[in-house]
């Protein structure tokens, strides 16, 4: 399997056309996973916006606050109510705002960057980032795209890529029922392989000012197994979401 960076991609504004910009930069093959960050699909996509377009209410001070008090840091109250609006659910406002998007994705502060924008702006993640997924695959010649974003996890130290939308492809492979080398049928492994994509593109965009936000992936082969779209894990059999509540209502 290869991983190369799309060359020479200049500042994406919106209204551009992404995927007319990867087609021109490199010649694409079907079976190409074409991974692009969520960073320049929301500046395509008019997702940058002014810290003023999110005027604070009570609880986003509130929050603020809170987190001011906790940290020692100042934080600005319009950021947090673009977290409150841009979320479904809140689940830890201290020492961080941990929160649920719209479309499933569970992360710090709705995944609201600052970063690469003008100051005073803000960078939200794509609305809906599946659809934004196949709007570019209708115009490239790869057959399978994801829309890729970064984020820490659970007992993990740092950040890594992960995918927040796909198109064309399943977003995981299951080997239930398969049998390992011995022949034991394996009961439980259930392949996350849009997430290892997403992780291993990473490696090749880079962070920062790296200037390569977008990935292809050549040589994968996903293989005679059954796929799922499943992806985001439900509430009710995400452990930790519960264990969070719980401790949220204890306290």
């Amino acid at each position: 399997m290869e991983l190369f960076a799309v060359p020479d991609l200049p500042e994406v504004r919106e209204g551009d056309d992404l995927a007319g910009m990867i087609a021109d930069r490199v010649d694409l093959r079907p079976d190409d996973v074409v991974c692009v960050a969520s960073t320049v699909v929301s500046k395509a996509e008019g997702r940058v916006c002014d810290y003023d377009a999110f005027p604070a209410g009570p609880r986003a001070r509130e929050i603020a606050a809170s987190l001011e008090e906790v940290t020692g840091e100042p934080k600005d109250p319009r950021f947090a109510q673009a977290v409150l609006e841009e979320s479904v659910e809140i689940l830890l406002e201290s020492p961080f705002l941990l929160t649920a998007t719209r479309f499933g994705h569970v992360g710090v502060n709705a995944g609201i960057d600052r970063s690469n924008v003008p100051d005073g702006d803000l960078l939200l993640l794509p609305e809906r980032p599946s659809e934004s997924a196949a709007r570019i695959r209708s115009g490239i010649d790869a057959d399978r795209v994801i829309v890729t974003d970064t984020c820490g996890r659970p007992f993990r130290h740092g950040q890594r890529g992960v995918a927040i939308g796909w198109s064309g492809l399943p977003a995981s492979r299951d080997w239930r029922g398969e049998a390992d080398r011995d022949g034991r049928e394996l009961g439980a492994t259930v392949e996350n392989v849009i997430d290892e994509l997403a992780a291993a593109t990473n490696l090749v965009a880079g962070e920062g000012d790296a200037g390569t936000p977008a990935v292809v992936v050549r040589g994968f082969e996903f293989g005679d197994h059954e796929g799922s779209d499943a992806h985001f894990r439900e509430v009710d059999g995400d452990l930790v979401r519960r264990a969070i509540r719980e401790w949220s209502t204890e306290a």
